[in-house]
């Protein structure tokens, strides 16, 4: 049974969300579920927009794959342009290692 992880969400203006999110599910539908509005996920997350643009804090980007080529390409067509740590949330599945993960939101999905 997936275990509930804490992970932080931190608006362009500082506003901060922390919220459970179960393990095995992508940081995308966790946000979506918990109704996060800087989170559009406009395709869903097939990985054919970049609306769950995220900025994954410097602590925490080490714990996730790198990036795919495709991943890549969309990050280029971000509204807000991509910065160390841009990373698409539904491209990244929690699990237990990732208990605390703080991520920051773009000041914009469009």
């Amino acid at each position: 049974m997936p275990a509930d992880i804490t992970i932080h969400l931190i608006e362009a203006g500082g506003r901060r969300h922390t919220l459970q999110a179960a393990t095995g599910r992508t940081l995308m539908q966790a946000a979506v579920d918990a109704g996060i509005d800087g989170v559009a996920a406009d395709c869903g997350g097939s990985l054919v927009c970049a609306t769950c643009h995220v900025i994954v804090d410097e602590a925490w980007r080490g714990r996730f794959p790198a990036p795919s080529g495709d991943e890549r390409a969309m990050l280029e067509m971000t509204a807000t342009p991509a910065e160390p740590g841009s990373r698409l949330s539904c491209q990244l599945t929690l699990d237990a290692a990732l208990d605390g993960l703080e991520v920051r939101l773009p000041a914009t999905q469009y």
